[in-house]
């Protein structure tokens, strides 16, 4: 995910929904905001009148007295966990760490799984079915990446730390107080620290948690918690296709085989293509391209070279047009290479890999399950928003199953930097952990 997500703007967590019809159509300015489109509120939730009730319980505000009490621990291990480096696909020393946090605060079935996930069981009462809440392990930064957090006046800075250690964070933090209360949930809720949210990851954490690992037919819900404000639920799971596109060709000597065929030309000539597309601005569909590689000197044509490209949309029709517009470009530049220049040597050719796929989903505000959501925002005078982005939530949106991401309880900024960070404020901070808590317990089943 991912900067600070308030109810009329998001940062890096979230991007768009999708669009119509590729070719036909002109971009259109994005109707709210840069990443993602906030859909108002719906009507007053009729769950509203349990929320205020599990609210105003006793045992509520003693887990809410147990977060304000427990505040400065909860900022102490999101500095431990930042400070451990989880690059993608290098999250195991930080999994360890918090497999024994989680396994501290008392959870039961306690395991690390085979893709690197960390998670523990709080049993319930039973009739409830099982609740996943979730918090990714993995940041975008490099092993190398310093992660050292270092604290200016009520701001701490390191990368890392927004997102989505402030999610880790906020778990213990809830765990704790729920546990201090004596609060019981009918369902049974598994709380879990997840590898390969972050680009490169591909989601790999939840396709294991849901289509290979012992709970893949037992969960019935899922909450991910990423940096958010209070107000705002994620119910929609923007899809993307990545590729990894390679022009192959004969190469040589930029002057003595002047005139071969020179996959550089073919990127160019697709890329060009790729860029004129015309897409909507709302609700969204977008795409780029990333990275460019390849090449050997200046005065030589190349053998290889390459272009990363990322396609989003909240749509499944959507998103399937503008990759199919994409691949229906790459041949075409290759033929029109091969017709320009000197194919004596060798042709182009191409080599086109997946590099990551993440299904769109959606939730409906309209569900029960968003519903109960919706309702600790209504009872708190604060309704929320609805948006689209690409979260852990996807995968099980994707298969149906209710599925949102919700806000991690701080504010946090400059997200996917070496200038992230979170403020620290502590009456804030506990107010939307609480409200974080609420809806949890409100899904649960609290009793």
């Amino acid at each position: 995910m991912k900067t600070r997500i308030a109810s009329a703007a998001l940062a890096a967590l979230l991007c768009a929904a999708a669009a119509p019809a590729l070719a036909q159509e002109a971009a259109k300015p994005a109707a709210q905001v840069d990443f993602g489109n906030v859909r108002p509120p719906q009507p007053t939730s009729p769950y509203t009148k349990q929320a205020k009730a599990l609210m105003a319980s006793k045992a509520f505000k003693a887990a809410k007295a147990t977060l304000a009490a427990g505040y400065e621990q909860t900022v102490a291990d999101i500095v431990t966990l930042t400070e451990i480096p989880a690059p993608p696909f290098g999250e195991a020393e930080k999994g360890k760490a918090y497999l024994a946090m989680l396994a501290k605060e008392g959870l039961t079935d306690l395991e690390t799984d085979n893709a690197g996930n960390v998670m523990g069981l709080r049993k319930g009462t039973g009739g409830g079915g099982l609740l996943v809440v979730a918090a990714h392990l993995d940041t975008v930064f490099p092993a190398s990446t310093d992660v050292k957090v270092r604290r200016e006046g009520d701001k701490l800075y390191a990368p890392g730390i927004g997102d989505d250690t402030v999610g880790l964070g906020s778990i213990l933090a809830i765990l704790r107080a729920i546990n201090a209360a004596g609060i019981q949930t009918k369902s049974d809720i598994l709380f879990v620290g997840d590898v390969g949210e972050e680009g490169p990851g591909d989601l790999r954490g939840m396709k294991e948690l849901f289509f290979k690992g012992k709970y893949k037919d037992k969960i019935d819900a899922f909450i991910s918690l990423e940096p958010s404000g209070p107000t705002v639920i994620v119910n929609g799971g923007v899809g993307s296709k990545r590729y990894k596109t390679t022009f192959k060709g004969p190469g040589g000597h930029s002057m003595g085989d002047f005139g071969t065929v020179n996959p550089a030309f073919a990127l160019a000539d697709a890329a060009r293509q790729f860029g004129e597309l015309k897409v909507p601005g709302d609700p969204r569909t977008v795409y780029n391209i990333g990275l460019l590689e390849g090449g050997t000197s200046v005065n030589s044509i190349p053998f290889a070279v390459s272009m990363t490209v990322d396609m989003r949309s909240s749509g499944k029709a959507e998103l399937k047009a503008v990759e199919d517009a994409y691949l229906a470009i790459l041949p075409k530049a290759v033929e029109a290479e091969n017709a320009a220049r000197s194919t004596k040597r060798g042709v182009i050719s191409l080599d086109n890999k997946m590099v990551g796929d993440r299904p769109v989903g959606e939730t409906p505000a309209s569900s029960p399950f968003v519903q109960q959501l919706a309702a600790v925002g209504d009872a708190l005078g604060k309704p929320m928003g609805y948006v689209a982005g690409s979260t852990d939530a996807n995968i099980p949106m994707s298969l149906g199953k209710p599925a949102v991401t919700l806000g991690a309880g701080f504010v946090t900024f400059r997200g996917h930097s070496l200038e992230e960070g979170m403020e620290v404020n502590k009456d804030r901070d506990v107010e939307s952990i609480a409200t974080t808590m609420a809806q949890i317990l409100m899904v649960a089943g609290a009793k």
